[in-house]
């Protein structure tokens, strides 16, 4: 039996495909009860403050590159969204003195135009954001070097090679977007053998590094977050980390501002992850199958589902 239609985009598939009975379930929850979610190889971890939040997102980084050694290299996989840890990650590196010149970091994703990645010279760069926030403000004595610099390109061939090349990636960090992605592993489109119910999750998992076509969803959220909700600035494509590097982690981290997604979306992936619901219109609901999750929530920002006309 076919899904329901999509009443965002009705040519992709999304969460509000689901059984109504799971969304409102979701949206009922209280952060009371979403504490209560942590389970064996899912945890849900609140913060009170924005500042114990950002730091505590800056000493994943921290933790993960003091592992590391020249026989055995570790790294962290990063996102943008939320960057507001970066520049703490560079103060604490050059405060300590921490040695991190063994030590990696992989790109989650970047913006592709006219089929090639955005230049580090572009507004919207992942990059340019990671060097500029972090990298480029780490003392040159102690700085990952360029070579263990990591970023996504259209030829995915390199970059995926590093995922299998005795470097470790302790954690990948990452946000939750408006259509439940890490990453850019959005939803996929509503054709072919996906027509009329959404992948396997399975399937879905097989997807590696590559380049994507984005959800509207996604597209007006980066206008929202990073365009001053200017859409016609946001690229419809992007170069993506994929679920077969995702499962190449150690740990899986996502940080919870209440910025990028809503009070609903913040719940509903909660809930289906602590309960085993995988589903691929749900791409964060996959993650209940990686043995090492972990939700960070700021308190403040988890909100509520209650209906106020404004």
């Amino acid at each position: 039996m076919a899904r329901k239609i999509s009443s965002i985009a009705p040519g992709w598939w999304d969460y509000t495909t689901l059984d109504n009975d799971l969304i409102r379930d979701a949206a009922a929850l209280t952060p009371a009860r979403m504490e209560g979610l942590s389970r064996p190889g899912f945890r849900v971890v609140f913060y009170d403050t924005l500042e114990e939040f950002y730091l505590a997102e800056a000493l994943e980084y921290i933790h993960a590159w003091q592992q590391s050694t020249p026989d055995n290299p570790v790294g962290i996989c990063g996102p943008i969204g939320p960057t507001e840890h970066l520049p703490l990650v560079a103060r604490v590196i050059n405060d300590l003195g921490l040695d991190l010149r063994s030590g990696h970091f992989w790109g989650m994703d970047e913006w592709v135009i006219d089929g090639k990645v955005v230049p580090p010279d572009h507004p919207l760069s992942f990059e340019k954001a990671d060097r500029e926030l972090c990298f480029n403000r780490i003392d040159e004595s102690l700085r990952i070097p360029d070579s263990h610099l990591h970023f996504p390109g259209v030829e995915v061939g390199n970059y995926r090679r590093t995922w299998d090349s005795g470097i470790r990636c302790a954690v990948m960090q990452g946000g939750q977007g408006d259509v439940k992605h890490w990453a850019f592993n959005d939803p996929l489109p509503r054709t072919g053998d996906w027509k009329d119910n959404p992948p396997p999750p399975e399937e879905y998992r097989k997807l590696a590094t590559r380049v994507v076509d984005l959800h509207p969803l996604t597209i007006t959220q980066n206008a929202r977050t990073s365009g001053g909700g200017n859409v016609s600035l946001v690229p419809t494509q992007a170069v993506t980390v994929g679920p077969v590097e995702t499962w190449k982690s150690d740990k899986v981290s996502i940080w919870h501002a209440g910025f990028h997604d809503n009070p609903f979306g913040q719940r509903l992936t909660c809930l289906m992850i602590s309960e085993g619901m995988a589903d691929s219109a749900v791409p964060m609901s996959l993650l209940a199958d990686h043995p090492n999750v972990q939700f960070n929530y700021f308190r403040g920002g988890i909100g509520n589902c209650d209906v106020e006309m404004h």
